[in-house]
């Protein structure tokens, strides 16, 4: 399906796609090769893909630290996409509320073709800018959120326009690709540009450019969530305990960073709402009834409502 904006023949469109989609003869008789031989050189792709991701640190840099003062008024965390781009940051998103205890009203994951298609393709669905743009504007993005659009083409209709029209509404809103090119990078106000190039298997963007995508949302998110107070130590101090291995993992933390039995720290923990970061402080002598105020004032950060120096 062409777009209201792009009256080019399908052909056209690929003639004129990113790197993402051109072949790299040094594959052409990838099929005939031995399996150790294709492991090779798939490997060697992922390597370099991640490689790319960390090339790109400074970039994603700027990204969260234009996000953090959004994100500590309360502003949401938007994952945009489609097809395998969007199925990744979908992975990254949903990862941070038991990781990192994002609230999950606080985070939006958009999916061209709607929950279905993760686990399906739904054919034209990224081609939809009118449902793109109605999709991101159903959620009233505003300035204190961030918009993360990812597209290893870099021109997904669906993921363009949702991100042109979060930026019209004043979100903060950023462009994840692989072409330095694309269309989404001109509609988000900030990039973060991962030149995979060619994959071992052409247009397969599952394979270099997914994992470089992987990386680069995984350096973003965890750096954001540090910042915003949900690590202590190396320990993720917000993590919601949903099932016993995390309860396991809970006491050792609280064990780890305030001492204890088991039974003290259990008696923390039920105080706390069976958080890890309040039964820390419960365990460090803090009255429960001053721990919520403390919290608020040192912005989340455990270390400074601990009153320990930097």
């Amino acid at each position: 399906m062409l777009t209201n904006n792009d009256a080019r023949t399908p052909s056209a469109l690929a003639s004129a796609d990113a790197a993402t989609e051109r072949r790299d003869e040094r594959f052409a008789d990838i099929d005939l090769w031995s399996t150790g031989s294709i492991l090779s050189a798939l490997g060697e792709a992922q390597m370099a893909a991640t490689a790319v991701a960390y090339a790109a640190a400074p970039q994603i840099e700027a990204v969260v630290d234009a996000a953090l003062p959004g994100m500590r008024n309360g502003g949401r965390l938007f994952y945009v996409g489609a097809g395998t781009s969007g199925r990744v940051g979908l992975q990254d998103g949903v990862e941070l509320t038991p990781t990192f205890g994002l609230p999950p009203e606080r985070l939006v994951l958009l999916l061209a073709g709607g929950a279905k298609a993760l686990f399906e393709a739904v054919e034209g669905a990224e081609d939809r800018e009118d449902i793109g743009r109605a999709d991101v504007l159903e959620h009233d993005p505003g300035p204190d959120d961030l918009v993360i659009g990812v597209a290893a083409s870099g021109r997904t209709p669906y993921t363009c326009s949702a991100v042109r029209a979060a930026r019209e509404k004043g979100a903060l809103t950023v462009g994840v690709s692989s072409s330095p090119q694309g269309k989404l990078l001109q509609a988000a106000a900030m990039s973060i540009v991962l030149s995979t190039g060619p994959e071992v298997i052409s247009g397969s963007t599952r394979l270099k450019a997914g994992t470089a995508q992987k990386a680069a949302l995984n350096m973003l998110s965890t750096a954001l969530m540090i910042r915003l107070g949900h690590a202590y130590r190396g320990q993720m101090v917000d993590m919601r305990i949903v099932n016993a291995k995390l309860r396991v993992r809970a006491i050792a933390m609280v064990r780890r960073l305030a001492g204890g039995t088991d039974a003290e720290i259990e008696a923390a923990l039920a105080a706390s709402g069976d958080n890890v970061k309040r039964a820390v402080m419960i365990r460090k002598g803090i009255p429960v009834a001053e721990i919520t105020a403390r919290l608020e004032k040192a912005g989340g950060d455990l270390r400074r409502a601990l009153g320990e120096r930097a």
